[in-house]
């Protein structure tokens, strides 16, 4: 699934190097990790996408080649609204290949607010088939 299907589009990009984590914020947001023909390889949500990115490049396992390609590109869209965005992102995913991401081993956990749970549920994060 190409970028171009996900709503809401992120805002921003830029290469997934290491030289490139200082012109990515230290805010709460959704980001996705996409080959260089945008391809969707990883969806995630964290409280600080800077330090999220070098999280990745250390651990090396989004690093790897995959047989869609390796990620080459880290989108994000800045939002409080974390969960909802990366569930709707999921879900998408989902309904578009049947599958979720190929980097992505399982959905995030459930947020702890109940109002966000209600609109997750609403958007139907329970399927994952």
């Amino acid at each position: 699934m190409k970028i171009g299907e996900l709503i809401p589009q992120p805002l921003c990009y830029g290469m997934f190097r290491r030289s490139q984590t200082r012109f990515v914020p230290d805010t709460p947001g959704c980001y996705l990790l996409t080959t260089i023909s945008r391809v969707v390889l990883y969806i995630g949500l964290t409280d600080n996408l800077r330090r999220r990115m070098n999280e990745h490049l250390d651990g090396g396992k989004k690093t790897v080649a995959t047989e869609l390609g390796r990620a080459v590109l880290f989108f994000w869209l800045e939002t409080r609204e974390m969960h909802k965005v990366e569930r709707t992102w999921m879900n998408t995913h989902v309904q578009h290949e049947g599958f979720l991401p190929i980097l992505n081993k399982v959905y995030s956990p459930q947020p702890r607010d109940r109002k966000l749970a209600d609109v997750v549920v609403r958007l139907g994060a329970g399927r994952a088939s």
